[in-house]
């Protein structure tokens, strides 16, 4: 292991935003993970995945250790179900696609998402009607301070709406390391109802789709809306849908009567924040390199050489210009450093 200093992290954030890092190092088992953890235990260290779903606004004056942890396997099996482990530094669409070419079932809705394994349990990454804690079984997170590796169990890991454990009370203090997944091997359960999947299986005339139907459906219509981070800096969706009191809808709506929603509970709704955006004049605009996607408001993009400071001041104006003009605070699903 190589400890570089002054090192760039352009190429290491889908934004490939400018920062950089005091120093760097690569690990790409446990064993190297945990020594440089013990070795480097005084100092400040700053955790890296994918990164896929950050904005760095600054330099990080800290060692970066990026967990590059690869492998996948098959833990066990019965007639119904198969239990897979994938790393942490496993990309997460490769590892769909990997599950889908062997017909496992139950995380094809969350194709094409951004990032590594390890960082889908931290966001509870979800897609066209999935989420992560439908189908993960457990983790296992390395602690940062005693190096020891610990199991989390889905219902340990609290999940809620982009929300974990990992997010709140355990921020911080684990490195994850790999995830288990609970998959379907037969009697796959096709959700076919969010989103315009129904409408893409229809253009090509399938009836009962395959979960690689789906899969195949989800990357047209995620490429039709969302900007490849190879050819356009982005961290996928900003903002999360801001769920709000009904009061607070049925006000809103009373003023904006075409504002679309989604009932969460008996006295929550779910507004969809890339229509909030899009309404208040958002969507296709740009402020020098930063930006709105021409396609999709909720895409913040660095159009060359943004700075994540440039990008930072654009989202505080949208949600200033939201909370205003709708009186519904939304707020950044992307972690801001």
């Amino acid at each position: 292991m190589q400890i570089k200093h002054n090192f760039s992290l352009k190429n290491y954030n889908t934004f490939g935003i400018e920062a950089k890092a005091k120093s760097f190092v690569e690990v790409s088992n446990t064993s190297e993970l945990a020594q440089i953890l013990k070795e480097h235990q005084n100092e400040k260290l700053f955790i890296l995945g994918g990164g896929s779903n950050m904005l760095l606004t600054q330099d990080i004056d800290a060692l970066v250790i990026y967990v590059n942890l690869k492998g996948k396997s098959i833990l066990k099996e019965d007639d119904d179900f198969v239990w897979v482990q994938g790393n942490a530094g496993e990309n997460w669409h490769e590892f769909v696609l990997w599950n889908l070419d062997q017909n496992f079932g139950g995380i094809e809705n969350m194709s094409l998402i951004p990032g590594n394994v390890g960082t889908t349990p931290i966001q509870n990454i979800g897609a066209y009607g999935a989420e992560i804690k439908d189908t993960m079984v457990s983790c296992e997170a390395m602690n940062i301070k005693t190096q020891e590796i610990v199991t989390f169990t889905n219902e340990q890991c609290k999940f809620g709406y982009r929300e974990s454990i990992f997010k709140n009370e355990a921020k911080n203090q684990y490195v994850i390391t790999s995830v288990v997944f609970r998959l379907t091997k037969k009697n796959h359960k096709i959700n076919t109802s969010y989103g315009a999947i129904d409408g893409e299986l229809a253009k090509h005339s399938i009836s009962n789709p395959t979960i690689k139907d789906v899969s195949n459906a989800v990357i047209t219509i995620r490429q039709s809306k969302l900007p490849d981070p190879k050819e356009l800096g982005n961290s996928g969706s900003f903002f999360k849908n801001p769920i709000v009191p009904r009061a607070v809808y049925e006000k809103a709506h009373a003023q904006f009567p075409d504002m679309p929603h989604y009932t969460v509970g008996e006295n929550e709704v779910k507004v969809p924040a890339g229509w909030l955006i899009e309404q208040a004049g958002f969507k296709g605009k740009r402020f020098g390199d930063a930006g709105v996607h021409t396609l999709q408001a909720l895409v913040l993009v660095n159009y060359g050489n943004a700075t994540g400071q440039e990008i930072l001041n654009v989202s505080k104006d949208i949600q200033k210009t939201i909370f205003e003009k709708y009186g519904i605070a939304i707020e950044a699903e992307v972690n801001i450093i």
